[in-house]
């Protein structure tokens, strides 16, 4: 049985490495993409800021996924950004992603963001499926300073 919660210290190294084999597995560039970013290393460090959470799919052995919410970036404070959403393959279509999805949209409102923003990879169709279900729009390009520039797909959530 899988369930959501928290991310804990340990978690640091299976998340990481998780998050960075489901990248390799979609052929995601190394640079300027989240396979970059020095947070893989310190996930729970990382999520424990102000207005910031991140949680983790688990059995209670092993990782199967996460997903979290943080502040955008270098942009206007009511705006937040849905961050290293990623799911090992064994675990895709299963409804978990919704899950993750509905529980970080909940967090970010119960923060008061007014919007949730992302970014994804063009080939990453299944996830824009998912995005544009949960009331995602396309937008004309990147808000806020994520450091992702080979990220070519830019989404926007209305919260409130």
């Amino acid at each position: 049985m899988l369930a959501i919660r928290l991310i804990q210290p340990e978690d640091d190294p299976e998340i990481g490495q998780l998050i960075r084999s489901v990248l390799v597995e979609f052929n995601v560039p190394k640079v300027g993409t989240a396979y970059a970013d020095p947070s893989l290393d310190c996930m729970f460090e990382t999520y424990q800021k102000e207005k910031t959470r991140y949680f983790i799919l688990t059995d209670g052995q092993s990782i199967y996924g996460g997903g979290g919410i943080a502040p955008l970036e270098n942009y206007l404070d009511s705006y937040c950004e849905l961050q290293k959403m990623y799911f090992d393959k064994r675990v895709r279509g299963k409804g978990y992603g919704r899950n993750m999805m509905n529980l970080c949209l909940s967090f970010a409102s119960s923060m008061g963001y007014s919007h949730c923003y992302l970014e994804t990879m063009e080939y990453m169709e299944q996830a824009q499926k998912l995005y544009q279900q949960s009331g995602f729009d396309y937008i004309d390009g990147p808000l806020g300073d994520t450091g992702h520039h080979a990220c070519g797909i830019q989404m926007l959530k209305t919260l409130f």
